[in-house]
């Protein structure tokens, strides 16, 4: 297995390259051996954890400037990998964790919960996975990093809806 800081396939040298591929693959966990993307997943939900803890303007500073590096992140892995959304390249996966961890913020009784968390987890995990319709549409209309990024900003945003609602029919 490579570290997180190894050279992959094919990259140009320089440190731009490694502290890409570093973040693409969520700081290694896209080498996972099963399931990559589930293990960038759990990054998110590893960073959410302090992040949660800032407040929600510092969670959402936190999550743009996330997707903002993730799109150039993915689309140099891309090019280094010389695969389209190699399996590798997970920080889309952490981010659209994030996203659909969101609507546990400023809520004390379910902001650290393990049953909201395992939720927002196994929602994300299913949208990001199944991709219906507009998850998809974003995944094939956006090249490059964005297109890597953007269909788990989607798939994340479903998942926020899904656990937003769960948690409001809870609290009935």
């Amino acid at each position: 297995m490579r570290s997180a800081i190894e050279s992959p396939d094919r990259h140009p040298a320089g440190p731009t390259p490694r502290a890409a591929i570093f973040l693409a693959t969520g700081a290694g966990a896209g080498y996972g051996p099963i399931a990559p993307g589930t293990w960038g997943s759990a990054v998110g939900v590893v960073l959410y954890l302090p992040l949660s803890a800032a407040g929600a303007v510092p969670y959402a500073a936190a999550l743009a400037a996330l997707l903002a590096a993730g799109i150039w992140a993915a689309g140099e892995a891309e090019r280094a990998f010389g695969r389209k959304d190699d399996g590798r390249i997970v920080i889309d996966e952490v981010v659209g964790q994030l996203l659909a961890l969101s609507p546990l913020l400023g809520d004390p009784a379910s902001l650290r919960s393990p049953l909201w968390l395992v939720t927002g987890f196994v929602a994300f995990r299913l949208f990001d996975v199944w991709k219906p319709g507009p998850v998809r549409w974003a995944e094939r209309r956006f090249p490059g990093g964005a297109g890597v990024m953007l269909d788990d900003v989607v798939a994340g945003a479903f998942a926020a809806l899904l656990l937003a609602g769960a948690k409001l029919a809870v609290s009935r």
